[in-house]
């Protein structure tokens, strides 16, 4: 994977991150500085204004309060600025650190891991330096759900094609997917999260009482009368009056503290995910994509006039406003003047009433986008990867064919087509490369079926369902032996290529049974399926097995890998030939190994 290209990329962003980071961080440490020191001066102006030695210092003390306010913005601002720079910089150094160093500090999805799935478990498509873990450049849940599913499943034809173009215009957009994958990191998305969200838009919140939504604009204009009043002419008939205007305001406030209280339950720093969230959809909503997909979800943020960023954003803001409650000293002055959080609730119930019905569309083009963000990062870093042209005659061929996941410096590539035979029975001695070779089959089979470039210079395929047999094992759990596992197994593909065509890998079957009976039962398998028009490659080490292709000419033929032994040493080229292995290197190697004379 050493693509010098992009190593040279990610050094120079590497080095450009660091530099405005470092230049950002003092600038964010003496602007809070500033901060204090204004906020000093608005204390000693408005003491020195209510000890009454100078009424002139309320002007002075204003202005310096509105100058505070508008730092405190600017602080956060900036400090959002530096966390941002800090997610990027650290993108390009775990992109560094995979190239160079084949570093993996990826999710590795083994939560989505299923050993009775088709395939996921035979070919490593979860867990520990899976094809997920390689693959996975998302960053919110919803990402890593939906690149989980596109890998369990072969999408539609229609849909292959659109993802390989939406994938193809997004690889060179590297600065725009950065930057979609920093708003995600940036949101600290989790599974609790993103469901609790959903069922919040489930849940109903009906508005706020009207009568006492009428005295929460009545009774709050009435107070800040009286103390500008009080201010201008300072009567104590006008302070008296606001010493009672503010206790009613706290009562009013006290009869919906509890669904106040009760609509945030949960929901901690939810506006930060929130405005992440809406960072997400401002950079997919601003982008200049031409290919039909990517529009497509464009549109899904636009639908009937409403833009999904700004309403979220809207909702972001409600909700941190309303975060405030928890802090008694200002939830006791803001709702004491003014019953800000009752109008906040009010603002939330007519948001929830117009948009939350929405929210689950939008979150699900957040997971399309990062899935082919992903997609299109593996095709940035490997540009000798190709898109596989699609047909609908059960043709599959591969030119220099090989294992994505291999270091390319160590990677052997293949050719191989199922055209002219549409089963392979393939032989090799142990160590040789089948059981990779048929991983290779297989993996790059589910990326082609999910519209990514797969790890060939050239391929045309029709997307069939890929059925593996390669690594069952004892469940004691369900007490089940490993043959009658792998039995299972056949016979759930037998099942299904009853319904439609397969590419069908297998490997080393019927191992729990004795030589004969494994021999037999492998023959009987192959006979079974190539019948059914099963498309695809067994490895068997029983030679005699390959003389199954002389009754059936048209549908078999056998591949082999071999090794030599030179320098009384066993060298393997994992070079794919035509016909049936000839040398066996199991007695070489335990005689090597003093383990039999």
């Amino acid at each position: 994977m050493m693509n010098h290209e992009a190593i040279a990329v990610y050094a120079r962003l590497r080095d450009q991150y660091t530099g405005e980071h470092q230049a950002i961080s003092r600038r964010h440490r003496n602007l809070g500085l500033i901060r204090l020191l204004v906020v000093l001066l608005v204390l000693w102006c408005f003491y020195t204004y209510f000890s009454g030695s100078n009424p002139l210092w309320l002007v002075p003390g204003l202005l310096a309060l509105g100058i505070f306010v508008y730092l405190v913005r600017l602080h956060r601002a900036m400090g959002l600025q530096k966390i941002r720079l800090a997610t990027l910089l650290q993108i390009n150094k775990e992109e560094l650190a995979y190239l160079e160093e084949g570093a993996l500090p990826f999710t590795d999805g083994q939560t989505y891991r299923d050993e009775h799935h088709a395939y996921t478990a035979d070919l490593d498509i979860f867990g520990h330096r899976s094809l997920y873990q390689h693959l996975n450049r998302t960053a919110t849940q919803m990402g890593q759900d939906r690149l989980a599913k596109d890998l369990k499943v072969m999408l539609p034809e229609a849909l292959i094609r659109d993802r390989q173009q939406a994938v193809a215009e997004l690889g060179p957009l590297l600065a725009q997917r950065q930057e979609i994958y920093t708003a995600g990191r940036m949101a600290h998305d989790s599974r609790e999260r993103y469901e609790g969200l959903l069922q919040w838009t489930e849940r109903e919140e009906p508005p706020v009482n009207k009568l006492l939504l009428v005295s929460a604009y009545i009774v709050p204009a009435a107070l800040i009368v009286v103390l500008l009043l009080y201010a201008v002419f300072r009567l104590p008939l006008y302070s008296d009056i606001a010493l009672r205007l503010f206790p009613v305001n706290l009562f009013l406030f006290a009869l919906c503290a509890g669904r106040i209280k009760k609509a945030i339950a949960g929901t901690e720093q939810v506006n930060e995910t929130l405005s992440a969230y809406a960072a997400i959809f401002r950079q997919i909503e601003s982008a200049g994509w031409q290919s039909p997909y990517l529009k497509q979800l464009q549109e899904k943020l636009k639908e009937k006039g409403v833009v999904a960023s700004m309403q979220l954003q809207r909702l972001a803001a409600i909700y941190k406003g309303m975060e405030t409650v928890q802090n008694p000293f200002a939830a006791v002055i803001t709702n004491g003047l003014y019953l800000y959080h009752v109008h906040l609730l009010q603002r939330l119930s007519r948001w929830k009433k117009a948009y939350a019905g929405l929210i689950p569309l939008w979150l699900e083009v957040i997971g399309e986008v990062e899935t082919g963000n992903s997609l299109a990062n593996l095709y940035y870093n490997n540009p000798s990867f190709c898109f596989p042209a699609l047909n609908r005659e059960e043709q599959i061929s591969f030119r220099a064919l090989g294992h994505p996941l291999i270091r390319e410096e160590r990677r052997i590539c293949n050719d191989i087509a199922f055209d002219e035979h549409r089963f392979v029975i393939l032989t090799g001695s142990n160590m040789s490369g089948k059981s990779t070779f048929l991983r290779t089959l297989g993996v790059n089979m589910v990326l082609a079926g999910m519209g990514s470039p797969i790890c060939a210079q050239a391929a045309t395929i029709q997307p069939l369902p890929v059925l593996v047999s390669m690594r069952q094992s004892d469940s004691l759990a369900d007490s089940e032996s490993y043959f009658f596992a792998e039995v299972k197994r056949l016979r759930a593909i037998m099942d299904r290529l009853e319904q439609e065509a397969c590419f069908v890998l297998l490997d080393e079957i019927l191992r729990g049974t004795n030589s004969d009976d494994k021999r037999s039962g492998t023959i009987g398998v192959i006979r079974k399926i190539i019948a059914k028009k099963a498309i695809g490659a067994i490895a068997t080490h029983d030679l005699e097995v390959c003389l199954t292709t002389a009754e059936y000419p048209a549908a078999l033929c056998n591949k082999c890998f071999e090794v030599e032994i030179i320098d009384n040493e066993l060298v393997f080229d994992y070079t794919l030939r035509e016909g049936i292995c000839k040398n066996k290197s199991a007695t070489f190697l335990m005689q090597k190994m003093k383990i039999i004379g």
